[in-house]
């Protein structure tokens, strides 16, 4: 009897654990859309027990890890393909592979020759690979993040991750931006500046991109500060100015960001990206005080929100929930998801809406859910609406 592409697949995945040549397998594109676990990712562990296979389950809100037997493994895998995902990719020290379940329930698969031998490990505590390094950091150094040695520093491992986390957020939304030989950056209310300088030094000494990138800051001594750090570091093309998210002085941005701007301070923010054309937007909002003034729920709803507590989350959901779909309108394919840990922040929220050629059909689907959410709680005009209508 001929063995299937899955039976391939899977033998294949059995022979490399058990000559340990497997490096890694990974299983995503859920048929399901809506589905709260969204990829899985297996490699072999070696574990007081023996040589096992770590399963990475990735969920939406959450991650669960456990360990399988070879056996158990090959068969969780082969549920997995036959009811939940469409794609798995195999890595081995030799070879990759790729099996491919198209809509109809057709069978691919991909065998791809690796040109330079991969290194398998078997260490639980992989060496997590950082976009940015402490190490020789001068601008980790002068920020307080990272002591002479360049270790970080042990109450600033938080804002450490934190920046980490941010690089890894922004670098599939910047790859999909359409080319520019110059990638004008505007990074408003860049306060401190963590954020800032990482994204330039990387974009710049890890990306090999050309940017010209500007932080808008009120104070002046944070101003001065990250304007001597910037020459220090030798970050010619990175520059700090003096001013508001509403009034500063800036080109026509590829790239706005305006981090922790606080109440309307976001809404201006993405006014002005929207404006200017901006390829890519970035907020991660702060202080939601406009919307709940003009909350006036009549429905069973009102029951709910007479505790306080609640009324405030729900206006912040509202708050960023229309903000994001007054981008749509505007041409943006948007996002919102979680920036960091609530145990860092309780302000942890991400808007990024990326620019996109969207039909009139989706932009006047977002303009009826907008009304409809306003209606259903009594708002009169979101401020940005108001920015834009002006």
């Amino acid at each position: 009897m001929q063995q299937t592409h899955t039976e391939a697949f899977l033998e294949k995945f059995k022979e490399s654990f058990q000559q340990k040549k497997l490096v890694k397998l990974t299983i995503s594109k859920p048929r399901d859309k809506k589905a709260d676990l969204k990829s899985i990712i297996i490699s072999p562990v070696k574990l007081k027990k023996g040589l096992l296979l770590n399963f990475v389950y990735h969920f939406k809100t959450r991650d669960i890890t456990k360990n399988f037997l070879l056996e158990d493994a090959v068969g969780n895998i082969q549920e997995v393909m036959d009811k939940d995902f469409s794609l798995a990719d195999m890595y081995t020290a030799e070879e990759n592979l790729k099996l491919m379940v198209s809509p109809s329930g057709k069978v691919k698969l991909k065998t791809h020759a690796v040109i330079v031998p991969v290194p398998v490990t078997f260490s639980h505590d992989r060496k997590k690979e950082r976009l940015l390094e402490a190490a020789d950091s001068i601008f980790l150094r002068e920020l307080g993040v990272t002591n002479h040695s360049g270790e970080v520093k042990h109450d600033m491992k938080d804002k450490f991750l934190q920046i980490n986390r941010y690089l890894e957020l922004l670098q599939p939304e910047i790859k999909q931006l359409p080319a520019a030989e110059v990638l004008k950056i505007a990074d408003m209310g860049s306060g401190k500046g963590y954020l800032t300088f990482a994204l330039y030094d990387y974009l710049v000494n890890r990306v090999g991109a050309e940017v010209e990138m500007t932080g808008v800051e009120f104070r002046d001594d944070l101003v001065k500060t990250c304007n001597d750090i910037a020459i220090n570091c030798g970050f010619i093309k990175l520059e700090f100015l003096k001013g508001t998210i509403e009034d500063a002085e800036i080109d026509a941005p590829d790239i706005l960001i305006a981090l922790h701007a606080c109440d309307t301070a976001t809404d201006e923010a993405i006014y002005r990206g929207i404006q200017a054309g901006s390829s890519l937007i970035v907020c991660a909002p702060c202080c939601h005080k406009q919307i709940r003034k003009e909350l006036s729920v009549t429905s069973e709803l009102s029951a709910v929100l007479k505790h306080g507590i609640l009324e405030e989350r729900q206006a912040e959901i509202i708050t960023d929930g229309l903000r994001a779909l007054i981008m749509e309108v505007h041409g943006y394919k948007t996002k919102v998801f979680e920036f960091i840990s609530t145990e860092h922040t309780p302000k942890n929220l991400m808007i990024v809406g990326r620019k996109i050629s969207s039909g009139k059909a989706i932009r006047e689907k977002a303009l009826k859910n907008i009304q409809k959410v306003k209606e259903m709680f009594g708002i009169r005009e979101h401020y940005l609406e108001g920015l834009l209508k002006d």
